[in-house]
């Protein structure tokens, strides 16, 4: 349940800074929100798998493949983090460019002029010297401890 309440959570945030704050996502944090589906679609599975009969006995798989998830989502966040950061260079498909989609813009592509996608290595957004993906890395590893704690305590369990 946590793991499915922190996904939806973590994805409404996302939009909300799509939405609200006109904050546009590049490639990696729309990877970065795939793995939030999955880790929701994993933890809802895990949610119906578990409590049909003889279900008992996933809960601690079904917690350490939410552990692998969170670990892959910390791991895309923190190289998106890195990005930002130049300490490396972002995919190819993040090249420097991009901004806040407005009605000149629209009429530009309308007219024919080309769209450059957000960067993935600019941070438009930066809270206490974290980007969103920094914020996200530590939160991603904060939930694949919180799964692995959650295994460990089911196969205690038995």
């Amino acid at each position: 349940m946590t793991a499915l309440a922190a996904s939806a959570g973590m994805l409404a945030v996302a939009h909300g800074f799509q939405t609200f704050g006109e904050l546009a996502p590049c490639a990696l944090c729309l990877r970065q929100r795939e793995v939030y589906w999955t880790a929701a679609a994993v933890a809802l599975a895990g949610m119906i798998l578990t409590r049909l009969r003889g279900g008992e006995r996933w809960k601690a798989g079904f917690n350490l493949v939410l552990a692998l998830v969170f670990l892959v989502g910390a791991g895309i966040a923190a190289y998106h983090a890195g990005a930002e950061w130049k300490l490396w260079p972002g995919p190819s498909t993040c090249a420097s460019g991009g901004g806040v989609v407005t009605a000149e813009a629209l009429s530009g592509l309308l007219a024919g002029a080309t769209v450059r996608a957000p960067a993935c290595d600019e941070a438009p957004w930066v809270f206490l010297g974290l980007s969103m993906a920094g914020w996200n890395a530590l939160i991603s590893m904060g939930l694949a401890i919180l799964s692995l704690w959650a295994a460990a305590h089911e196969r205690s369990k038995r």
